[in-house]
This record gives C-alpha cells, sequence and structure tokens, in this order.
C-alpha cells in the first residue's frame, strides 16, 4: 500500500512539472523568436547601407510566417535502492522538449518593393512620429529630401464661386463635386502670380541648399523644444449657390445633406451648398484655430493638397520662434532614397556641421550633430556594440559609443519605424497635434 502511494505521487509531481515546463518554454521561444526578427530586420538595414555606399543594388527579405511545434514528453518510474530497505522503490523522472520551427522567407520585390522602397512617405506619416516625440530635426533630416522657402506673394481678384444648374447636372452629383471643387481651386492658383519660392536641397553637395535646410530644421527644432509647435490638419470651407431650377430629383436632398450644408434663399431663389474641407497638415508656431477664412484660403496654396508627400510650415512673428519667420514647404522622399542618403553620407556626400541661425532659440541641450545617423565601419568586429553587420569585408555599426550614441540610437530607432511603416498606409485622423519633446 506504502509503494502504491509513492508511486501515484510520483506520477502527480511529473504531471505539475510538465504542466509548468510548458509556458516556460513556450515564454522563452517567442521571446527568442522576437529578438531574432528584430535583429535580421536591423541588419538588413545596415547591410542595405553597405550596398547602397558600394552603389549596388538594394535588396530585401521578409519573414511572413513563424511556425514552431513543440512535444514536450515526460516519464517517470521506480526502481528498488541499492541498500536492502524493505522493499523501498526510488523515483526515477524523465523529460524532454523537441521544438521544429518553420519560417517562410519571401523576397520584397514586384509592386510592393514599389510601394515599400520607392514611394514618398506621406505627411500622415510624418504626423504619426510627431506624436511619438521624436525630434522634427532628426525626422525632417532623415526623411525631407528639400524645403521649399516662400518669399512674397502677389494676388489677383478672385471671383466668387459660382456654379450653374448645368454643372450640377451631373449623373453621379457628390464625385461632380469634388471634381468641380478641383477644378476651381487650380484655376484660382492659375490666377495668381507665381509665388516666389527658393528650393534647397537636403545633400551635403550643395553646399547653400545644405546649410539653409539644417538652419530651417534646427529652428523648428527649437521651436519645438519651448513646447511650441503645432502640427494640425487645416480646414476650410467652401460654398457653392445653386439656381432652385437645378435641384429636381427627389432624393437628391438626401444625398446632399449627408456631405453638405444646405440653406435657402426665398428672395433670390437659390441654394447654398456648404462644406467643411480637411486640408493638409500645417506646422506652424501658434494655433492655427486663430486664423480666419481668408488667412485659411491663402494658406491653402501654401499647403497643396494634391501633394500628399508635402509638408508646410508658417512660422510666424508674434509668436515664439518669430523673430526669423520663415514659411514653406518641406517634400518628403522615400526608404530607397533615405538609405542611399544615409549611405553616402559615409564617403562622397559627407555631412558635416551647420551652427543654426543668429535668431533662432537656443537648442535644447545643444543637440546638433554633423551626422543624421553616426555610422562606424571598421574591419574588426567593433567593441561596446550590440548591432553590427558584416558586408564588404567591413563591420558596419551604429555609433551608440560616442558623444551623440543617443542621437544615434534614436535615428536608428527612426530609421526601423519607417521600414516598418511602410507596409501599410497611413490615413488621416484629423487631430491637433501640439508637439514637445
Amino acid at each position: 500500500m506504502q509503494i502504491l502511494a509513492r508511486t501515484i505521487l510520483v506520477f502527480f509531481v511529473i504531471s505539475i512539472l510538465s504542466g509548468c515546463l510548458s509556458p516556460i518554454v513556450l515564454n522563452r521561444a517567442v521571446e527568442a523568436y522576437d529578438n531574432a526578427a528584430i535583429r535580421a530586420e536591423s541588419r538588413l538595414l545596415l547591410t542595405n547601407i553597405a550596398r547602397a555606399q558600394h552603389h549596388e543594388p538594394l535588396h530585401f527579405t521578409r519573414v511572413s510566417n513563424i511556425a514552431a511545434t513543440f512535444n514536450f514528453s515526460a516519464n517517470a518510474g521506480a526502481m528498488p535502492t541499492t541498500v536492502d530497505r524493505g522493499g523501498i522503490l526510488a523515483p526515477i523522472f524523465g523529460g524532454g522538449v523537441s521544438e521544429n520551427p518553420t519560417f517562410s522567407i519571401e523576397p520584397i520585390e514586384g509592386e510592393e518593393f514599389t510601394k515599400r522602397l520607392l514611394t514618398p512617405f506621406s505627411q500622415h506619416k510624418l504626423t504619426l512620429l510627431l506624436r511619438q516625440h521624436f525630434d522634427i530635426d532628426l525626422m525632417l533630416r532623415m526623411m525631407a529630401q528639400e524645403v521649399r522657402l516662400q518669399h512674397t506673394e502677389q494676388q489677383t481678384t478672385v471671383h466668387n464661386n459660382q456654379l450653374t444648374g448645368l454643372q450640377l447636372h451631373h449623373h453621379n452629383f457628390l464625385p461632380g463635386i469634388q471634381f468641380i471643387e478641383e477644378q476651381e481651386h487650380r484655376l484660382r492658383n492659375q490666377q495668381r502670380t507665381q509665388l516666389q519660392q527658393t528650393i534647397y536641397h537636403n545633400s551635403p553637395s550643395d553646399q547653400i541648399g545644405y546649410e539653409m535646410f539644417r538652419r530651417v530644421v534646427l529652428h523648428l527644432s527649437a521651436i519645438q523644444g519651448q513646447k511650441n509647435l503645432f502640427a494640425e490638419p487645416l480646414t476650410f470651407e467652401s460654398s457653392w449657390t445653386i439656381p432652385v431650377g437645378a435641384v429636381s430629383a427627389e432624393g437628391l436632398f438626401q444625398a446632399i445633406e449627408k456631405e453638405f450644408t444646405m440653406t435657402y434663399d426665398q428672395q433670390n431663389g437659390t441654394y447654398t451648398l456648404s462644406k467643411q474641407l480637411l486640408g493638409p497638415i500645417l506646422i506652424t508656431n501658434y494655433n492655427p484655430a486663430i486664423l480666419c477664412c481668408e488667412e485659411r484660403e491663402a494658406l491653402r496654396n501654401l499647403a497643396n493638397p494634391w501633394i500628399g508627400n508635402d509638408v508646410a510650415f508658417d512660422i510666424r512673428p508674434g509668436f515664439p520662434g518669430g523673430e526669423w519667420p520663415v514659411r514653406g514647404a518641406f517634400r518628403l522622399r522615400s526608404l530607397h532614397t533615405i538609405l542611399n542618403f544615409l549611405a553616402h553620407s559615409l564617403s562622397e556626400e559627407a555631412e558635416y556641421h551647420v551652427e543654426k541661425d543668429p535668431r533662432t532659440l537656443s537648442i535644447a541641450r545643444d543637440k546638433n550633430p554633423s551626422h543624421t545617423m553616426g555610422l562606424i565601419i571598421t574591419d574588426e568586429p567593433p567593441s561596446g556594440v550590440n548591432l553590427f553587420t558584416y558586408s564588404h569585408d567591413k563591420y558596419y555599426a551604429v555609433d551608440t559609443t560616442g558623444l551623440h550614441s543617443h542621437w544615434n540610437r534614436n535615428a536608428f530607432q527612426l530609421l526601423y519605424i519607417l521600414f516598418r511603416m511602410t507596409v501599410t498606409d497611413a490615413k488621416s485622423l484629423g487631430l491637433p497635434i501640439t508637439i514637445s519633446k
């Protein structure tokens, strides 16, 4: 009876141990696969920077699926002890874990290659990153290929929006309205004198352009450090006057009320359609809510809503950073161009230090490194660096040991996030943002 009780106890202990072992092994496996995937993608980014430095084609693969099967086994037994103790049995425990992982690795090519690597980033993706409190200086130095500064604006008389009944008799009313609205806005742009603007490229080979670009983004960074930088989609109100006779379909009112606000003028026999339109993102040193309708319309032509990879800014006098009033737009670039920019800065187009404009506020912690992302290239594995890759008989690593180690870590984190953000599109959230570090 005593032997039977001990045997039952042995099997009870084994069942408990196997139940505890399963989640422990699973947790460790998930962490291991997660770390392996991150390190693989990180090294792939560094490898492609090395390829771009040598003007070789960039190539990416992705792990589309990881499936791991775990087999747990446990056994137990008993055997007599070597010393005669009246038939006492000594328990014997045994167990094992076997793993059978399956990885699916696919190259990024075709349409996916075009969307993920060659398509410029949208203004909405930059807005999402601003919400993560990245330094706007770092973001724009990496993501923007140029800045277009506006100097003067001269306008001619613009006639009121008047739509005829013939224009409104469209087989598909709402799309017709949107089409006409776009055409009229383009017409208004043509009626204005071309804005005088100068393009400054974010390229060290263009000394004048590069230094001006750096001064502008440092100016925005200083305002951000004062927690007085805003990023908000502009809103506009467009209206159209329609003769009563143009509205004849019975179901037309139901279609209109979903998109437009309608008012009736009995004296003139007309309807007025109004609609709130969500415009592009605008970076300012003031709250855009203070703007009147005319000012918003002027900015609408600065921030062209049909160019999704442009980000406009308007720094005005009388607000923090207004000592240097400047307005214009940044044009964002693709991940492919970003990797080439970082690679060429290692040799043929090396970045260099640019001092801020004298009118710019002080920079928080004087952060103004010469390189967008500091990289080191060595013949031997770099010491004190956890992440590196071996390519072209050299070791490439992010410089996390020098004076700007924190900046460089954030820069590589931003690069990795940008790589992950190319998987899907980002939509406008339509929410105001106050940018602060």
